[in-house]
């Protein structure tokens, strides 16, 4: 493995596919383009998996989780303890992207990167402990150099296990308290924006809240304004273990031939850094939804990324992504189980 890895090819589109799905397409019992997004999503989809007729049977979900120093600096609605604890919620089964796995009849891997509370092992998760949450970022840099490139490799690691046992689509989720404020500071830092068009209220904050969140941002990016132009020193300086571990992760899709379903803001944030670090990876992202929080919107415009729905989300955890898979089954069952005009007899619109 090289040091760089994340600048390795990755996976080709498969023309052939794509062009044998889109002539399906054509000739199934219905109007062209009726089925409007779940026709070129059956299509990508096509194209990605190297077949034409795609599927999405097995789903593999990652919950990467990790703390951040700055919510020392009072920018979360809720104590970092709640980091901790919603581990252990994960692999009892009682949080939202545990009911959601078992319905969907996805794998659920949870991996704990570092948290500021010490934790017992706990039967299901995969201890890491690359350090006891991050740094402080208004105050200095968020994680050191080796602690971010352990972090994305845990993100690879785990897209790599996905591969190797046939899953056809990733799902990387996270939990960490006080990461919008990190993932808000690096979407300012990368798309030279105002923080103020950003800034949103995480977890429940009210408007003071969210205004002193926004001072945070600011001293933040003023103290690290000389990493914007490199990603790996953007996430390094402002970002989180669990932002590392998707970035990683997203990367490692591309490279390993697995499509990657991104969640919501948080997870999006890592899907910029992604592309920012190798553009060839962004046609192995599809994007979920539409969060409730304010700045999503403008890092899906950057990824020039049409979220497949909008339905008012800020949960977190994957739970966006996870809610779409039924979605992707349908349009593949769609494409690949209607009959043609010719298999039922009907008559097609003259040429």
């Amino acid at each position: 493995m090289t040091l760089d890895w994340w600048l390795n090819p990755t996976q080709p589109l498969d023309p052939v596919a794509r062009d044998k799905a889109a002539a399906r397409q054509g000739q199934l019992t219905k109007p062209a383009g009726s089925l409007g997004e779940l026709e070129r999503l059956a299509v990508h989809l096509a194209a990605l998996q190297g077949r034409e007729r795609p599927l999405i049977d097995k789903v593999w979900i990652a919950i990467f989780a990790g703390d951040h120093g700055v919510v020392a600096e009072g920018v979360s609605a809720y104590p970092q303890a709640v980091t901790g604890q919603m581990l252990r919620n994960f692999v009892a089964g009682g949080a939202a992207i545990s009911v959601l796995a078992r319905q969907l009849g996805a794998a659920l891997e949870v991996t704990d990167l570092g948290t500021a509370e010490p934790l017992e092992p706990l039967p299901g998760v995969r201890h890491l402990q690359v350090g006891a949450g991050t740094a402080n970022l208004m105050r200095e840099a968020a994680m050191t150099p080796a602690q971010a490139l352990i972090a994305m490799q845990a993100g690879r690691d785990s897209v790599i296990r996905a591969a190797e046992q046939g899953h056809e689509l990733f799902i990387g989720g996270e939990m960490g308290i006080g990461n919008t404020t990190a993932a808000t500071a690096l979407a300012c830092l990368l798309l030279d924006c105002p923080v103020g068009e950003l800034v949103g209220p995480g977890t429940g904050l009210a408007a003071a809240g969210v205004a002193h969140k926004a001072q945070v941002i600011e001293t933040a990016l003023k103290l690290h304004q000389g990493a914007a132009s490199e990603p790996m020193e953007a996430l390094r300086c402002l970002g989180g273990f669990e932002i590392a571990a998707l970035t990683g992760a997203y990367l490692a899709c591309a490279q390993q031939g697995v499509v990657a379903l991104v969640d919501g803001f948080i997870c999006s944030v890592a899907a910029l850094l992604a592309v920012r670090l190798n553009p060839a990876c962004r046609d192995w992202l599809l994007f979920s939804h539409q969060s409730a929080e304010p700045g999503h919107q403008r890092v899906l415009a950057a990824l020039q990324a049409t979220p497949i729905v909008s339905l008012g989300l800020r949960l977190g955890e994957g739970s966006g992504a996870a809610l779409v898979v039924p979605m992707l089954r349908l349009a593949c069952a769609l494409h690949n189980g209607m009959a043609t005009f010719a298999e039922a007899a009907v008559a097609d619109r003259p040429a």
